[in-house]
């Protein structure tokens, strides 16, 4: 198999007809300016070295070599072999609270930013694994499909924020419901997913979902983002900040629920983890990541091209030497040696 890697540098073959262009252009004009001076026959006899085939030889030959080089940039390749590639890794599905009481600042900057952040510097650190991403709130949503695109999973989480789901809320078994169907199917790697949230979960049975997801053989890892005493809850309007207030007119105050997050996750054979302002607790989840069995997630069959590039650059600089030795005036010792058949 044959193929350029990178073919948008053909554009620089439109420098070719501009050096033709320009080449004609001088010719021409030379010509002119030599008739000022007199007959062409009569200019011969006082210029004998003057060659009228030299300067085109040495033209032609500085094009071959600008095209024997545009070829070589665009990187010329043969295919030489089959090679498969196989990729073991574990499956995760990171579920994240967007609910505003993750605006909450007791770590900060707010809760939501720090652990988008915690969770970017994870996917940094992940290799062959799969990750995707559900957001959840009174409802929950998949932001990301599991994928090994770790730089589309950036993208995606990046884009997260309080404003993303319709429904408030802290809706976590059915994050984990979500997150259970969402992994690849009949893929046999090992599962786990990592909520990360505040525990104010108002919605649903978080715990006896995360009982399923064991017997599913699915680990279930939590992250409590905040801290025990609470916090209310920041607006900002125009620059100016205010708190969240009940029906009575009174802040609205978040607390973590640790208490929940240690049941879910003893619940789902899994950890948990309180974050603070000094470290979110992504790297020891990941440690329990790196000890989960890998199993193969996928195996491709592609073709392994081989570079000839080097060639074309030769053969390039070997025309452009050949350029540098002719010279455009002929040779006193050898004017009288028709190389190419005249002795202009």
């Amino acid at each position: 198999m044959f193929r350029f890697a990178n073919p948008e540098y053909f554009w620089g073959l439109l420098i070719v007809p501009l050096l033709i262009l320009f080449y004609v252009l001088s010719r021409v004009l030379r010509k002119k300016a030599l008739r000022k001076f007199g007959q062409e026959e009569i200019l011969g006899y006082l210029m004998p070295f003057v060659s009228g085939s030299r300067p085109a030889i040495k033209f032609s030959i500085l094009v071959l070599a600008v095209l024997f080089f545009i070829v070589g940039i665009a990187r010329p390749q043969f295919g030489s072999k089959l090679k498969t590639e196989k990729r073991e890794g574990v499956e995760l599905i990171i579920a994240l609270d967007v609910s505003n009481s993750m605006l909450a600042e007791d770590i900060q900057p707010n809760r939501l930013e720090r652990a988008k952040r915690a969770i970017s510097r994870l996917i940094d650190r992940l290799k062959d694994d799969k990750i995707g991403l559900i957001v959840f709130a009174g409802d929950a949503y998949t932001q990301l499909p599991i994928t090994t695109d770790y730089n589309s999973a950036k993208l995606f989480l990046a884009a997260v924020n309080t404003e993303i789901v319709p429904k408030q809320g802290t809706a976590i078994g059915t994050a984990i419901d979500l997150g259970m169907h969402s992994f690849a199917p009949n893929s046999e790697a090992n599962k786990a997913i990592i909520i990360i949230t505040d525990g104010e979960n108002h919605e649903d049975d978080a715990v006896s979902i995360a009982t399923a997801a064991s017997e599913a053989g699915i680990i279930i890892h939590t992250i409590g983002m905040g801290l025990p005493q609470g916090t209310p809850i920041p607006i900002y309007t125009n620059g100016q900040k205010d708190y969240r207030k009940d029906r009575d007119g009174k802040p609205v105050v978040t607390k973590l629920n640790e208490q929940m997050l240690e049941q879910i996750s003893a619940a789902g054979d899994g950890i948990y983890v309180r974050a603070n302002n000094a470290q979110v607790g992504l790297n020891a989840l990941f440690n329990e990541i790196e000890k989960m069995e890998k199993a193969e997630l996928e195996s491709r069959v592609y073709s392994e091209y081989d570079d000839q590039f080097q060639y074309f650059f030769a053969i390039g600089l070997a025309l452009l030497l050949i350029d540098f030795l002719i010279l455009e005036r002929r040779n006193k010792y050898l004017k009288d040696f028709k190389l190419f058949g005249t002795s202009k």
